[in-house]
């Protein structure tokens, strides 16, 4: 059995150079010239190659890459953060449901603030004087001017008109809603307790045997707009202004 020992690089380029220089030798007398020693490509390359000066090879991935098909660039989109309030999408609502869910201004027009105006009208003073059309409640005074206040009134179908006297009056009075009126609203309460949640204000005056009054509101941003049953609505600060200036027995002129 044979022990094959490794055998260094430079010991194999002297072998491979000692028998190229006697394969080119010129034969001596009486000797016979040994056949040219061929060498196999296959096995001198590697070995060749090592003894070259090291060239810098190409990689792989770059000999290869013009066998690359370029792919079509798509274009880039951003992508938002799915959670972000801002980039929900935002529905189209139809044009009622958004002015219903907008809330009404909840400032008073400034032409329904108090005031007082020249008054040469046929009513003695102390009277009241409504206009539902132009949404004014006055109170003629002694010296030729009157009270103006603003107020809401009766909604299309619920206008009246007609002359009255204050009946009765209540400070944060009760409320007891007519029967027509829990018919058309099964939503309404039968009894609610006089307080700042009340519908009728702080105030109200009471007009002869009707169901109307002149009372406040816990609305006031309604005031100078048809939204009533018929009752004729102030602020509160106003309903109290005029309470205390007009008593039971004075005259209502609805017009």
């Amino acid at each position: 059995m044979f022990l094959l020992r490794p055998i260094s690089l430079g010991a194999l380029a002297g072998v491979l150079i000692a028998c190229a220089g006697l394969a080119g030798a010129p034969a001596s007398a009486g000797q016979v010239a040994p056949p040219p020693l061929v060498l196999s490509p296959n096995l001198t390359e590697p070995w060749m190659l090592q003894l070259k000066p090291r060239v810098q090879r190409r990689s792989t991935a770059n000999r290869y890459q013009f066998r690359q098909v370029p792919q079509q660039q798509q274009p880039r989109v951003r992508r938002t953060n799915w959670w972000s309030p801002r980039q929900q999408p935002v529905r189209q609502q139809p044009q009622r449901q958004r002015q219903a869910q907008q809330p009404q201004s909840r400032q008073i027009a400034p032409q329904f603030l108090p005031t007082v105006v020249d008054y040469d009208g046929p009513h003695k003073a102390g009277t009241i004087v409504i206009d539902t059309n132009a949404r004014y409640l006055y109170l003629v005074q002694n010296d030729g001017t009157a009270r103006r206040y603003g107020v809401g009134v009766g909604k299309p179908g619920f206008e009246w008109a007609g002359t009255h006297k204050i009946t009765r009056k209540a400070e944060w009075p009760d409320w007891r809603p007519p029967a027509e009126m829990r018919k058309r609203r099964p939503d309404l309460p039968t009894y609610m307790a006089g307080g700042p949640e009340n519908p009728l204000g702080a105030r109200a005056l009471y007009l002869g045997s009707t169901l109307y009054r002149i009372h406040g509101s816990n609305q006031p941003w309604t005031i100078g707009h048809a939204v009533s049953s018929g009752c004729i609505r102030m602020r509160n600060q106003d309903v109290t202004d005029l309470y205390e200036r007009v008593g039971v027995g004075t005259t209502v002129h609805v017009i």
